[in-house]
């Protein structure tokens, strides 16, 4: 399944990280996709490839709705 996210988008995971938090927010995009948990801030590179299986759903599109 295709997901339509760009910078900032708030992104809900498969898998709950070990603080508890499904939702991400994506940092970096290119080969690798850099994310911020929002449970504890933890930062994560990922290659394109696993973050596109790993993503359940778009929680929003923009953090902040400008652009």
């Amino acid at each position: 399944m295709d997901f339509d996210y760009s910078l900032g988008s708030i992104v809900q995971m498969r898998k709950k990280h070990p603080c508890g938090s499904f939702e991400w927010e994506v940092l970096r995009m290119g080969a690798d996709i850099k994310i911020r948990c929002l449970g504890c801030d933890r930062q994560v590179m990922l290659a394109r490839s696993k973050f596109d299986k790993g993503i359940k759903k778009v929680v929003s599109n923009k953090k902040d709705g400008m652009g």
